[in-house]
């Protein structure tokens, strides 16, 4: 059987096909070239798989950002929260832990406890502790993601808890001389210090990280701090997708 799954996200598509429960293809495309290129409308939001170069599709799972004003035709529609823990359920195969999804615009803290969601806190409101935080002040250091989320050592204080306020911040702090390095730490440790408010009431052995932030290294090794073991999946930002594939491989027909 061949299912896909697609993570509709704020930023970017992403876009997962599986084989007999087996991934066979992983794409992600900008949020808006997807709707531009790959869609079009007539009562529903219609996908064109053909222009996707992809074919012979038995089941069709949906999620994300754009599932609650996106309605995708011949698509099953599930939340962003089954979708995620499904897709940890697929990549980890652990049924115990605390699931940490850092998007483009949303935070997601999941406790799942014998493969069942117990407890759960969103962030949808400030991007402040979100992954467009992280791209902005990156722009303001003129440099990559990659290469700002190395750092993490002797970070200098960000105080600001806005993410417009925060690039201000940050200039006055390169002003001062401030190394790249230690901005490069702060900007990190200021996002996770947003982060951990969220996290404190999830107790847990086992912290899941899931979407595009869990490939900061800073923020890797101040969560270390927290848990006993972090758990890395290979696919950080297919998850949702990967859970879309899951959901249709184990409980349509």
């Amino acid at each position: 059987m061949r299912t896909l799954g697609i993570d509709l996200g704020s930023r970017e598509v992403k876009i997962v096909v599986m084989e007999d429960d087996k991934i066979i293809k992983k794409q992600k495309i900008s949020t808006m070239s997807f709707y531009r290129d790959y869609c079009s409308f007539d009562g529903k939001i219609i996908v064109d798989l053909n222009k996707l170069n992809i074919d012979n599709i038995d089941r069709a799972v949906s999620t994300g950002y754009g599932r609650n004003n996106t309605d995708l035709n011949k698509f099953t529609a599930i939340n962003e929260i089954k979708a995620h823990v499904y897709g940890a359920f697929y990549q980890t195969g652990l049924k115990d832990f605390i699931l940490l999804d850092v998007g483009g615009q949303d935070v997601k803290v999941v406790k799942v406890e014998k493969g069942i969601v117990t407890d759960l806190e969103l962030n949808e409101k400030c991007a402040a502790s979100c992954g467009r935080y992280l791209e902005n002040m990156a722009n303001v250091l003129e440099m990559s993601l990659d290469e700002m989320s190395k750092y993490y050592e002797n970070p200098v204080e960000l105080n600001s808890t806005c993410a417009v306020f925060s690039e201000s911040e940050l200039i006055g702090k390169i002003a001062e001389g401030i190394s790249v390095e230690r901005l490069c730490s702060g900007v990190n440790y200021s996002l996770y210090k947003r982060l951990k408010p969220l996290l404190t009431k999830f107790k847990g052995r086992q912290l899941v990280l899931t979407g595009g932030v869990a490939n900061n290294i800073g923020i890797r090794k101040y969560l270390k701090n927290d848990y006993d073991e972090i758990v890395f999946v290979e696919d950080t930002q297919f998850n949702g997708a990967i859970g879309c594939c899951f959901y249709a491989n184990n409980f349509t027909r």
